[in-house]
């Protein structure tokens, strides 16, 4: 049975990429070797002390996700199996206790099912996005790890990641490094990002949506963007998905999920493999792909006076961006059978 809550007062249609606070949030604590057995909270903030963990050391680690109304009015969310596993390595990087996989999406589903009034309608565009995050609490002067966590998921209604839709943006070539080779690059903490904050303001300044960054070792391969992972196409129809040889690119779910669809349902070749910067010009298609944008399509790059154009530029999306971004966005949506059963989790 579809679920019939009754939803909130809200121009849905024109909702940004922005915070609105919700009616509950999910909080659980780790002490003394374990987690307790948290629950739901209509508190949203957070008390600590001014020595704690997460001040100075910087022990943090998130993740990303939305909850979608189908089109037959379920509430479902986009596999968050592997958002669970995801954060469990990253925590394991960063000696922090794992928050367990199947209560990470047991917790997604009470908040998302607690917040449904607030999980926007299908069609409008509009989705309620999942921040799962988990930070050190504990005193620590000397630089060791916490000896206390806090694990939250917080949720909030947001509409598109870009305000101008889907349309093809231009990137500047970074001057800066994303990531050291065998760093933290693979993992999805918050110091990964808060690098990414000067390069992304300077690239603005400059006029651009983002940055492509290359690799830190011999600045020869593409890496990522500042939040997103990239894909091309070249001339034979080939998906093409940049690997690192120093595991530094983020695995991204919506990466690994798009090479499936392209896969096995749209019949397309995929290759994953190191892309180097010199031959960006042999593609004629290149996006950017996170849970925030889905696919946001690269019209071009730009690498001091060398302009690097990809198809019809900034002019019109690529035909093979838009038909994995739509066949994607339909599975989430119910529209189309997901490749596989447990990629639609259903909430309620």
């Amino acid at each position: 049975m579809a679920n019939s809550v009754e939803k909130k007062d809200i121009d849905w249609t024109s909702l940004g990429f922005a915070y609105t606070q919700c009616d509950y949030s999910y909080v659980a604590h780790y002490k003394d070797g374990a987690w307790d057995e948290g629950g739901l909270t209509t508190n949203h903030n957070i008390t600590l002390s001014e020595c704690a963990n997460i001040f100075h050391y910087c022990q943090e680690v998130f993740e990303g996700l939305k909850a979608y109304t189908t089109v037959s009015g379920d509430i479902v969310c986009f596999r968050p199996n592997l958002n669970a596993q995801r954060m469990a390595d990253s925590a394991s990087r960063l000696v922090m206790p794992p928050f367990p996989e199947d209560r990470f999406v047991a917790a997604v589903k009470e908040v998302v099912s607690a917040n449904a009034a607030w999980v926007p309608p299908f069609g409008t565009g509009a989705t309620l996005y999942v921040r799962p995050f988990m930070i050190g609490t504990g005193n620590t002067v000397g630089v060791k790890p916490s000896p206390t966590y806090e694990f939250r998921i917080m949720v909030t209604p947001v509409g598109a990641y870009y305000s101008n839709g889907v349309a093809p943006v231009a990137l500047t070539v970074s001057p800066y490094d994303r990531a050291a080779p065998h760093g933290t690059g693979n993992i999805k903490a918050g110091l990964n990002y808060a690098m990414s904050l000067y390069p992304t303001t300077w690239a603005h300044e400059q006029g651009f949506a983002d940055s492509m960054y290359l690799d830190s070792g011999s600045r020869t391969y593409v890496e990522e963007s500042s939040g997103a992972n990239f894909l091309f196409v070249n001339k034979e129809g080939t998906l093409v998905i940049p690997q690192s040889y120093t595991d530094s690119i983020l695995p991204s779910i919506t990466r690994r999920s798009l090479a499936t669809v392209a896969k096995d349902m749209l019949g397309m070749k995929v290759v994953e493999r190191p892309v180097r910067f010199d031959e960006l010009d042999q593609f004629v298609e290149c996006g950017m792909c996170g849970t925030a944008a889905v696919i946001s399509p690269v019209g071009k790059v730009v690498d001091g006076e060398k302009e690097i154009v990809f198809g019809a530029g900034m002019e019109a999306v690529g035909p093979v961006m838009s038909k994995l971004r739509n066949t994607l966005t339909s599975i989430q949506s119910g529209e189309i059978e997901a490749p596989e059963a447990d990629w639609i989790c259903k909430i309620c």
